[in-house]
């Protein structure tokens, strides 16, 4: 074999065992859109059952399987994902339901910033008004300042 076609095999063997890495492009696409809105509970990611990149994930590998087996026994979207929380708990959800708590810190962060905002606008109104006039000075007291300054500086020299 020559150099150069074995350099062709292995870049041929290279490619496929890199293409072999990619599990995600393999899922089906109803698969995909119901475990969009389920979490990967694995515990080393923070993404869905749909788009979880590890090969062989202890969780979301058989999470796939049965979403598909549920959806070729026709079992609707809404029901998967409402078996998936019955089982797991709110936990199995990617973005919680907005209700009670939830709810709450959905809002938490605008009011935060209203809030801040409100405090801005009063500390900038607030400094903006005009500043109360200085108390006149008595002019003999100024005098009396301005000679010890005098005296001061005499002595610098």
């Amino acid at each position: 074999m020559t150099k150069r076609a074995s350099r062709l095999v292995l870049l041929l063997i290279t490619s496929y065992l890199c293409l072999a890495q990619v599990s995600s492009d393999m899922i089906p696409a109803d698969v995909k859109r119901v475990g969009s809105r389920l979490a990967c509970l694995c515990g080393a990611c923070k993404n869905s059952v749909g788009d979880c990149p590890m090969v062989g994930c202890h969780y979301s590998a058989p999470a796939r399987d049965r979403i598909g087996q549920m959806l070729k026994e026709g079992t609707a979207d809404d029901a998967i994902v409402n078996i998936f929380v019955k089982e797991q708990g709110i936990k199995a959800l990617v973005v919680p339901p907005a209700e009670g708590f939830n709810l709450l810190a959905w809002w938490m962060p605008v009011a935060a910033i209203l809030f801040g905002l409100t405090a801005i606008y009063m500390w900038i109104s607030r400094m903006r008004k005009p500043m109360p006039a200085a108390p006149a000075i008595d002019p003999a007291v100024l005098e009396k300042y301005r000679d010890s300054i005098d005296k001061n500086l005499a002595k610098l020299e």
